[in-house]
């Protein structure tokens, strides 16, 4: 039968059936047209079994908003370039209404982004896109590509839990270096990564993706890298005022208390120092 995931890449197909499942609502959030052929059967059978050791559906949503508004937001304030790291099968240049003038670029593994390409067709996207097959490892790669962007807004969804603290430290420093105004990414607390590392992070570890930055100083790790939090959104709040924090979580104030300390996961918004 093969591994759940085989690679890094296959993440990408799990969360696209989250957004899938949740355009497909009668009081969706938003709606991705496209998420579901980007998913396709592979990314619903890994989407099932992990809603069996625990359904974190709802989370994933509820990040997918949050950052939605954060690039609203920003686009409002006149930011011009996005650049999205490690971007998978993300639909935001199809989906958001952005204005035509707006350069976005999308970075990922060559293999992820042709196959993205290849299921979005003839579709258009709202704005300039430019997709690059870039292993972000490569630091000389990455920084040669931060250097030429300059300034605009960086998201890393999803990315930084997979890496090292020092592998996260030198992204901020290059990113920092090369003078991008904000940055938007995903945090967790040591006591969510622990409980990840134990239910849907046994999988990714086997595919040679193991969950592993959840700093224990939060957002001040990335003060000393060039970047101080602008505002830090907890998704368990802003799941519940978008009506999709499961019930079992409404009984108690976030962050949820936990036996290896604070259960939290947040969106953070940076800026440059």
């Amino acid at each position: 039968m093969g591994p759940l995931i085989r690679n890094i890449s296959d993440t990408a197909l799990w969360t696209a059936v989250y957004r899938a499942r949740e355009s497909e609502r009668p009081d969706a959030l938003f709606r991705d047209p496209f998420a579901r052929r980007l998913a396709g059967d592979r990314g619903e059978r890994i989407a099932n079994r992990m809603a069996e050791a625990i359904d974190t559906s709802w989370a994933f949503v509820t990040r997918t908003c949050v950052v939605d508004r954060i690039v609203q937001e920003r686009l409002d304030a006149g930011t011009d370039l996005i650049l999205n790291l490690a971007a998978g099968l993300d639909t935001r240049p199809y989906r958001m209404d952005l204005p035509p003038s707006l350069r976005w670029v999308e970075v990922d593994l060559p293999e992820i982004l042709e196959y993205k390409t290849e299921i979005l067709g003839d579709a258009r996207p709202k704005c300039s896109l430019d997709r690059l097959g870039i292993d972000l490892a490569n630091r000389d790669a990455r920084r040669a590509l931060f250097d030429r962007l300059g300034k605009g807004l960086v998201i890393s969804e999803g990315l930084l839990v997979y890496l090292t603290d020092e592998a996260v430290a030198d992204l901020a420093r290059d990113l920092a270096r090369s003078e991008f105004d904000y940055w938007t990414f995903d945090l967790a607390s040591p006591a969510l990564l622990k409980m990840m590392q134990a239910t849907s992070g046994q999988h990714t570890a086997a595919a040679g993706a193991p969950l592993q930055f959840a700093p224990a100083a939060g957002v001040e790790f990335f003060r000393p890298l060039g970047w101080a939090p602008v505002e830090t959104q907890s998704v368990f709040e802003s799941a519940y005022a978008l009506n999709r924090l499961p019930e079992q979580f409404r009984s108690a104030p976030p962050p949820l208390p936990g036996p290896d300390g604070p259960i939290w996961s947040g969106v953070c918004l940076m800026q440059r120092i």
